[in-house]
């Protein structure tokens, strides 16, 4: 990604402290990051050198809001790259599950999905070129009882993925999805415990094959739902 421009969604995020370093480690020259809570802006700058952080652009974005996306997407002199890690995880019983958590989840799983990809992409079909990675679930391809809404919208997000691969055939776009277990975060550890962690997917790992698939190296990978599932 040496010299790229990164839109990188939920670069302040659990899994986001563990991406942006490696992204910025690939030689993109400028990364923007979108957030909406200061404090998470500074906790990412904390692990960031001098140097990183003078190529990181942190814009206060909406990302479930169109008009908001389409001012951050048209903010940037380009969008070579767009890795979206913005979701979010529940659980519940399908019964139980209200209405509006289920909106709820879809909005921040999927639809904000759409919202980033369907903006980044104008970008990228006018200059020919692009990389768009998304992350999806184990739960996508293999859904489990309480996680009906987390498991659908997940599997949302792969279907609109390889939509998008298979819409930008013959162009200089891909579009690829990975597919994480459990990851090992701060929220997830403090949700679940941490008796298996040391099975878990680290951020780290994860970041790994999302740049390469953001890599020029993956020019010829379309529509991949990469599992990454650790030890699980």
């Amino acid at each position: 990604m040496k010299g790229q421009q990164v839109l990188l969604t939920g670069g302040t995020g659990g899994l986001g402290l563990g991406v942006t370093p490696l992204v910025l480690a690939q030689g993109a020259s400028i990364v923007t990051i979108p957030y909406m809570q200061a404090q998470e802006v500074e906790r990412l700058k904390g692990v960031l050198s001098p140097g990183d952080r003078a190529r990181v652009r942190f814009v206060e974005t909406n990302l479930a809001d169109e008009e908001s996306v389409i001012r951050l997407v048209d903010g940037m002199d380009r969008v070579d790259v767009l890795i979206h890690l913005v979701g979010g995880f529940s659980m519940g019983k399908t019964h139980e599950y209200s209405y509006a958590q289920w909106q709820k989840d879809f909005e921040l799983n999927l639809s904000t999905t759409f919202l980033v990809c369907k903006h980044s992409l104008r970008r990228m079909l006018d200059q020919n070129y692009g990389r768009i990675v998304t992350v999806g679930s184990r739960g996508a391809l293999y859904p489990g009882g309480q996680l009906a809404a987390y498991c659908a919208s997940k599997a949302g997000v792969v279907a609109l993925t390889q939509a998008i691969a298979d819409e930008t055939k013959g162009t200089n776009i891909t579009a690829n999805v990975v597919l994480p277990s459990i990851i090992d975060t701060p929220a997830n550890r403090a949700a679940m415990g941490e008796d298996q962690a040391d099975r878990w997917v680290k951020p780290e790992s994860l970041g790994q094959a999302i740049c390469f698939l953001a890599s020029e190296a993956a020019k010829d990978i379309r529509g991949a739902a990469l599992p990454v599932y650790g030890s699980l």
